[in-house]
């Protein structure tokens, strides 16, 4: 009975020993070896598991491998490798006693694979034997789960290194072959969210593999990359036919291939019918922010072999639209080169190529383009949000520069630019206002906000200049702006780097409405001009000494010495007066030929019709830059003229008949030539 009782008890001790093994799990290290030589066996890498191993039988069974690593073993150097914090799978014991595993959930988690960067493809890597496929031993797996997984790529010479990660994914297999993988990841600083769907083949040397792929990367792409494609494996080079695709509103179609033997050799050709590259801005009203310092960092462009051709019926880069576009790039051994020979671009066309060398630790770019007839305001306003000139461009740059930041790369500026402009204007500014402005004091910025509710402009029929740049410094000597009421020229220097500018600049009003076609010379503001400051807000203001200094005597001097709008001493007014049919001082004895000559009161030749004659030329000049100007003989009570200060009391001039029939044109306002009369006489 002793016995039958020390039996029983250990029976009692041994079910309730297995018991607590089936919940918390079987410690088997010993199993290690076994599972490390199948998989080298199946796969041709070798396994080390440094971590525990344990197998639960409850609620089914569950075996969790930690600590893995998996590479190469012809890979001495050891950087080519998979880790693995830890394998779970999860199958029915039924499954396992047949023989054929039937795995209902495999989870990876945080599994690292380390990849080398080579700056040149190995000699020997198309012939390097490859390893065997997979062989599972009929397992079948119905759902495998990556969290937090990571693709590291380094090059511990170069101290480069570049992450794919977060990456969440969660692959179904069904019994048909079909495979449909979600997930999400991280690009560089890129969120990325991906959806594929393919079908594994049945067998065959080189399957065909039908893929259905949808990418979204907003911080990138606007909208999300859909397509189809037909992959398979032809040796290293994994061939990607039959692409065609979504993007946005606009399709594409194409080929694409990725020989993965050593250092990745990229060939894509893809039309697409629309297509759309965002740009990022800049912050709004922030125009004189300076040059980011912040490195650009295009080190992977030595990692990576391409040649890709893009076409497209239209294209959209930033705001800016180009049609039709067709561009052709070669990246070999850390050099870029990218070419167009024929672009359109808003109504002209648009030659050049690009080379930008990422071999050294500062890039360097050297380019040189062609523009011809292009639209500049919609062009200049989409790649740089510059908005201030319009016309027809004609341009040819030949530049190069080297620095790891926007700022090094307008510091280090060399080359030649030539820009001309025709037939347009320069929106949000009145050089004409702003010349008669300068008659009474010194401007700060471009004054182009004076009368809110007044759209700015000045015409414009050519705007020329030739640049000379060393070292971020763009010199001209021959700046030249030409409009139906206004000419300047000038030279000056622009600072790429800092965004200020020094110009000496000789402004002319044009006082008669002819056109370039003219006989009559402009009238000069008398001195020079200087513009200096920043791009944004320069200080512009009569070249004269003491001017900064004491404003106040500079510009008593400069009314005294009867300079202005007329030149000196007003001489000016004689081919004023000749222009507008109103006479002048003639030669004695030879009588006025104007048959329109000075009425009674006109004895002050700047008040009365001639006031408002000048006022309602400047008025009609500035709002069209055409057209005739009033009847300076009409006169409408309107006038806010400086009086006339005859010696003795002047008759009333009677009215002259109307220069035409139609009473209905109106008079135009005279108070701006009026005002600035007023400035410069004192009177």
């Amino acid at each position: 009975m002793r016995a039958l009782r020390f039996v029983g008890a250990a029976l009692a001790v041994v079910i309730v020993v297995i018991a607590i093994l089936l919940v918390i799990g079987i410690p088997s290290g010993f199993l290690t070896s076994t599972i490390a030589a199948r998989v080298e066996s199946a796969t041709g890498y070798r396994l080390s598991i440094d971590g525990t191993t344990k197998i639960s039988l409850w609620p089914t069974l569950n075996v969790t491998l930690n600590d893995l690593t998996l590479q190469d073993p012809k890979d001495r150097s050891g950087i080519t490798r998979l880790t693995v914090d830890s394998v779970q799978a999860d199958m029915s014991l039924s499954s396992v006693w047949s023989g054929r595993p039937e795995i209902s959930e495999l989870v990876v988690t945080h599994p690292v694979l380390y990849q080398p960067l080579l700056r040149e493809r190995l000699p020997n890597a198309g012939t390097a034997a490859r390893p065997r496929a997979i062989d599972t031993g009929g397992a079948i797996i119905d759902q495998i789960k990556i969290i937090d997984g990571e693709v590291a790529f380094a090059r511990v010479r170069d101290r480069i290194e570049g992450r794919i990660s977060a990456i969440n994914a969660d692959a179904v297999v069904s019994r048909d072959r079909k495979v449909n993988i979600t997930g999400t990841a991280r690009v560089g600083e890129h969120p990325t969210k991906f959806d594929i769907k393919a079908t594994t083949p049945a067998s065959g040397d080189r399957p065909t593999i039908p893929v259905d792929f949808g990418i979204d990367m907003p911080s990138v792409l606007k909208s999300q990359l859909a397509g189809h494609a037909e992959m398979r494996m032809n040796g290293d080079v994994v061939m990607i036919n039959g692409v065609n695709g979504r993007l946005g509103d606009g399709t594409f179609n194409g080929w694409a291939s990725v020989d993965i033997a050593s250092k990745p050799l990229v060939k894509v050709d893809l039309d697409f019918q629309r297509l759309a590259i965002p740009l990022a801005k800049s912050p709004q009203n922030a125009p004189g922010q300076p040059w980011s310092n912040a490195p650009i960092d295009v080190s992977g462009l030595n990692y990576v072999d391409a040649q890709v051709r893009i076409s497209a019926n239209e294209a959209v880069i930033g705001d800016a639209r180009i049609a039709p576009l067709a561009l052709d790039a070669k990246l070999a051994g850390g050099v870029l080169k990218a070419g167009t020979a024929n672009l359109g671009a808003y109504g002209g066309q648009v030659s050049g190529e690009v080379i930008l060398d990422a071999t050294t630790g500062a890039p360097s770019f050297a380019m040189h383009s062609d523009l011809v007839g292009v639209r500049a305001l919609p062009l200049l306003q989409g790649l740089a949000e510059f908005d201030r000139i319009d016309g027809r461009l004609q341009a040819k740059l030949a530049l190069r520069s080297a620095g790891a930041s926007q700022r090094a790369l307008m510091a280090n500026m060399q080359g030649t630019a030539f820009v001309n402009f025709q037939d347009g204007a320069i929106r949000g500014i009145n050089v004409a206002q702003m010349i008669r402005s300068l008659t009474t004091s010194t401007l700060s910025g471009w004054q182009e906000n004076q009368n809110p509710s007044q759209e700015q402009s000045t015409d414009l029929s050519q705007l020329s200049a030739s640049f000379r740049i060393d070292k971020g410094q763009a010199v001209t000597t021959d700046l030249n702006l030409i409009g139906p009421l206004v000419r300047v020229t000038g030279a000056g220097t622009i600072a790429l780097d800092t965004k200020m500018m020094g110009f000496r600049v000789e402004p002319k009003l044009v006082m008669t409405t002819e056109g370039q076609g003219r006989t009559s010379d402009p009238v000069g503001f008398g001195i020079p001009v200087m513009i200096q400051g920043t791009w944004s807000q320069p200080r512009i203001y009569p070249d004269m000494a003491g001017m900064l200094d004491n404003p106040d005597a500079a510009y008593a001097k400069l009314r005294e010495m009867g300079k202005g709008l007329f030149g000196p001493d007003g001489a000016g007014l004689g081919n004023i007066l000749g222009n507008l049919g109103l006479g002048g001082a003639t030669a004695p004895g030879t009588g006025n030929a104007n048959p329109q000559g000075p009425q009674p009161g006109q004895n002050n030749l700047l008040g009365g019709p001639l006031g408002e004659a000048l006022g309602n030329l400047i008025q009609q000049g500035l709002s069209s830059g055409t057209g005739a100007g009033a009847n300076p003989g009409t006169g409408t009570g309107r006038s806010r003229s400086l009086p006339a200060t005859p010696s003795t009391p002047a008759p009333q001039a009677s009215p002259a008949p109307p220069a035409q029939d139609d009473a209905s044109v109106a008079q135009q306002d005279s108070q701006p030539m009026n005002d600035v009369l007023r400035q410069l006489f004192n009177r």
